[in-house]
């Protein structure tokens, strides 16, 4: 198998899974279902942001307990079929919950079982290939995760909601869609992919026992010093992978970039990380694994100075737009006040008459009738003075622009070189890791990695929010994320020694 080029039957069963499930990250986690979910309540995002916590928060503390069981004899499989089932079912539910509470349930449900299958999904790396062979494996599998669920259902879905108006039947094609597509996928891994490696259990595994073995991983990986070492470097540097992710389109929304060009661009990263996947790992046969995510960790630090860059070339100039259109909008906005407070005087005047006599909903239609010929001449008048407002400070518009034109240029470029290192950051990490923990313990060992995966993505954020607050200017919020990736980048650095001779024993 060293010296076999093609992929067996079981690695591309095991790459298909990735494939498969993809569209649920794209569909329903990212880009289309938060936004129908946020539009269809007031409160929506943030009833949205809850949910996503919680289900966090389960797959973080379940992980290892999970774990732990699945390493005995036969469980490996049986628990990612029951999450990927748990996943496929409760997806489609989301679509026709008339409650929005029911349909928060179900997505949170939904994501534990993809959480979920993901973990025993990547544990199983050390089942379906060898240690020479696994960053080739799971860098295919993140290529053709972004090939099939990041492009071509995703695009499909965007066709359907354009084509037939975001209608409620377009709507639910896009939640459809990924259970669908996602059990279709499934069947080759289902049937093909086997747990090679486990405990043989002795008589039946009590809960005490799980608890003991958890606690004895944990113990196992302080030990031992480069799955310590790489652990906390994947905490910090991933933490940064995560929050670049989470917060580019909000960050370029609020440098006042388009909608449209941002998802363009974002597209175009998913195109960029398919061949880029497939290069990390090439890379990582060349030159180690560790020095691959050395170089991966080193442009996402350019990423972070362009992501600045790009900021504070617009940021300044778009302060002095945003204060001179205040400006403009003053006396108008004063003449608003005016004309709300004559309004609210002549609608009570109206109502109390009204009232009297028992005929409240003409009194209403008035008043309505005179609010819309009020602000209807308000609007002109509005329009003209700030047009004229405007004209008179043309070179704040033109600079303004002109810094806008720049910041998409860049914003484009950093879109390109995420694509570049994303995927292949990712993959080469999770090879790396079923390369240093014990086969027979992957998936105990994966439960604990999945846990620094989760809670790494808490302060990032943070930090960025923080900066951005106390500092007036978000750029800078991009720019402390370098802490992250830097600290993450010296772990690597520093424990060399450790790493490099763990992977060579195992």
């Amino acid at each position: 198998m060293q010296t076999q080029k093609r992929f067996t039957k079981k690695e591309k069963s095991w790459i298909m899974y990735d494939w498969a499930n993809s569209i649920y990250a794209t569909n329903i986690m990212a880009a289309i279902y938060p936004t129908i979910f946020a539009a269809a309540h007031p409160n929506g995002d943030i009833m949205w942001g809850y949910g996503t916590s919680v289900a966090t928060f389960l797959v973080a503390i379940l992980a290892p307990f999970l774990g732990a069981i699945a390493d005995h004899k036969g469980m490996k499989k049986k628990l990612f079929t029951a999450f990927a089932l748990i996943g496929i079912f409760f997806t489609p539910l989301m679509a026709f919950f008339g409650n929005l509470k029911l349909c928060l349930i179900g997505y949170v449900v939904s994501r534990l079982g993809f959480s979920g299958s993901c973990l025993f999904y990547d544990s199983f790396l050390t089942d379906v290939t060898t240690n020479d062979r696994m960053d080739r494996v799971s860098s295919w599998g993140y290529a053709m995760g972004y090939i099939g669920g990041s492009t071509i259902p995703f695009v499909i879905s965007i066709g359907m909601l354009l084509l037939f108006d975001y209608s409620h039947f377009a709507q639910v094609f896009s939640v459809l869609i990924v259970s669908c597509w996602w059990l279709v996928f499934s069947i080759p891994f289902l049937l093909n992919v086997k747990q090679e490696h486990y405990i043989e259990e002795k008589g039946a595994f009590s809960p005490t026992q799980i608890v003991k073995n958890v606690f004895g991983t944990l113990k196992e990986i302080c030990r031992h010093k480069a799955i310590l070492f790489f652990i906390i470097a994947y905490f910090f540097y991933i933490d940064g992978v995560d929050t670049v992710i989470s917060i580019s389109t909000a960050y370029g929304t609020t440098l006042g970039l388009g909608t449209t060009g941002m998802i363009l661009a974002l597209l175009v990263t998913q195109i960029v990380a398919v061949p880029c996947s497939i290069l990390f790992a090439r890379l990582s046969e060349k030159f180690s694994a560790r020095k691959s995510l050395i170089g991966a960790v080193s442009v996402y630090i350019v990423i972070c100075i362009v992501g600045f860059i790009m900021g504070y070339t617009v940021e300044p100039d778009q302060a002095a737009y945003q204060t001179m259109l205040s400006e403009g909008a003053a006396p108008y906005e004063t003449r608003v006040n005016e004309a709300e407070s004559g309004a609210y005087q002549a609608f009570l005047k109206e109502a109390e008459e009204a009232f009297k006599g028992s005929d409240a909903e003409k009194a209403f239609g008035e008043i309505k009738v005179f609010e819309s010929e009020a602000y209807a001449a308000l609007e002109e008048e509005f329009k003209q003075a700030v047009f004229a407002h405007v004209n008179a400070n043309q070179p704040i518009v033109d600079e303004f622009k002109s810094s806008l034109s720049i910041s998409t240029i860049l914003f484009w470029a950093m879109a390109c070189l995420v694509g570049t290192v994303q995927g292949g950051i990712q993959a080469v990490s999770r090879s790396y890791f079923g390369k240093l923990v014990p086969k027979e313990r992957s998936n105990e060992f994966f439960g604990f990695f999945d846990i620094f995966g989760k809670f790494s993505c808490v302060i990032g954020p943070a930090l960025y929010s923080v900066i951005a607050a106390a500092t007036g200017f978000s750029c800078y919020g991009v720019l402390v994320l370098i802490v992250l990736f830097a600290l993450g980048l010296i772990t690597l650095i520093a424990a060399r020694k450790h790493l490099d001779s763990a992977v060579q024993v195992n």
